[in-house]
């Protein structure tokens, strides 16, 4: 989950945020979900890829792990997780689109497997991440343009790919946030969370991120339980307000339920993958250093505009935001020139609360695409 650097007001961002109610639609189901997927099932590849950790001014080389399927379909889709998802969160995805399109899966740096320079304050910005995904791409012999379908951060990462990268990236799908420039400064953290009590955990994540990653770390299940909910299992309402705990609103739970949309053999592959590195080097994606640094490089290049086809789909049943609102007050349509927003009902995981829904939205858009 995630909240970046915006063009507007911090009072304008407290009432979007905090003050307007989400939308009433409701839920729309469509039947026939997929078979119970095992993620153990599916090949990983490893890019050696560099890096550099910014404390130390170190060059280093990092391991990208990645999934790859179908290499031999003529479009490709590179999906992007978010936090704290990894290659596995897009099982619905693969399932659907694995006999149509060449997907590309990859673990962020720092996420399971998929190693970091070692600098979680500065050593992962959004061009270190598109840097990786030039990479990946490149490892696994990709020889013409993807589409970049990402959620949460995974959103913003496949944004900045297709702003920076324009000669990889054909189109963009964005979940769960909408496109936020670097058209206007970076604000403080912690005057968001005085004036949005939802947004309180960004404080904790940026001010204290090793006693963060400390408490996500004490029990992997728990954290990730509290995590990955639904409308129809949310969190506390006291959830994500805290700006010195992360899991203090789940203290009456003796035990968390277990996560609503995965199978107990999906469930315990993230908690066995989180396992591998804890929480956190995932946990640069919001500190001040990798925030600012972004917000510089985009800065120095001066072009916030997205030219490609690109898809908006915007959660109306998300705790933290009524990210509609918010997008329209950020005027993220503004540096499109080509964008078509859908809403659905879900929380903060519409590709895993409501699959066929998102799915269905994604196969239209995506055969809107020219033909290769």
């Amino acid at each position: 989950m995630q909240f970046f650097r915006l063009p507007i007001s911090v009072v304008a961002l407290a009432i979007a945020i905090g003050f307007v109610s989400a939308s009433s639609q409701e839920p729309l189901t469509i039947s026939s979900p997929n078979p119970p997927f095992d993620p153990h099932s599916y090949p990983k590849r490893v890019a050696q890829c560099p890096g550099i950790n910014r404390e130390t001014s170190e060059l280093t080389n990092i391991d990208l792990q990645y999934v790859e399927v179908n290499p031999t379909a003529s479009r490709t889709l590179l999906l992007v997780h978010g936090w704290p998802g990894l290659w596995s969160t897009w099982s619905n995805q693969i399932q659907h689109f694995e006999k149509d399109y060449h997907l590309i899966i990859p673990n962020l740096r720092g996420f399971g497997a998929s190693t970091h320079p070692g600098d979680v304050q500065t050593s992962g910005t959004m061009s270190d991440m598109v840097s990786d995904l030039a990479c990946i791409l490149q490892h696994a012999n990709v020889q013409h343009k993807v589409v970049c379908v990402g959620h949460d951060w995974g959103s913003q990462i496949c944004h900045q790919a297709s702003r920076m990268r324009p000669d990889l990236v054909e189109a963009v799908a964005g979940a769960a946030m909408p496109y936020i420039s670097a058209a206007g400064p970076v604000l403080p953290v912690e005057e968001l969370s005085a004036l949005v009590p939802a947004l309180s955990y960004l404080t904790y994540f940026e001010k204290q991120t090793y006693q963060a990653a400390a408490e996500l770390n004490a029990s992997i299940r728990r954290t990730l339980r509290a995590i990955f909910r639904d409308s129809a299992s949310p969190p506390p309402a006291k959830f994500l307000r805290s700006t010195t705990s992360f899991l203090g609103a789940w203290e009456d739970y003796e035990e968390i339920p277990p996560i609503p949309f995965f199978t107990q053999a999906e469930e315990d592959y993230l908690v066995e993958q989180y396992s591998i590195q804890g929480f956190e080097k995932t946990l640069q994606l919001y500190t001040y250093g990798n925030r600012f640094g972004s917000w510089a490089f985009d800065r120095a290049q001066g072009n916030f505009s997205i030219s490609q086809p690109a898809l908006s789909i915007l959660p109306t049943n998300d705790p933290v935001a009524d990210w509609v609102f918010i997008s329209k007050a950020l005027q993220s349509a503004d540096f499109f020139s080509q964008l078509t927003i859908k809403t659905m009902y879900s929380q903060h995981w519409p590709q895993l609360e409501e699959p066929q829904v998102y799915n269905r939205i994604l196969r239209d858009w995506l055969n809107t695409l020219p033909s290769l």
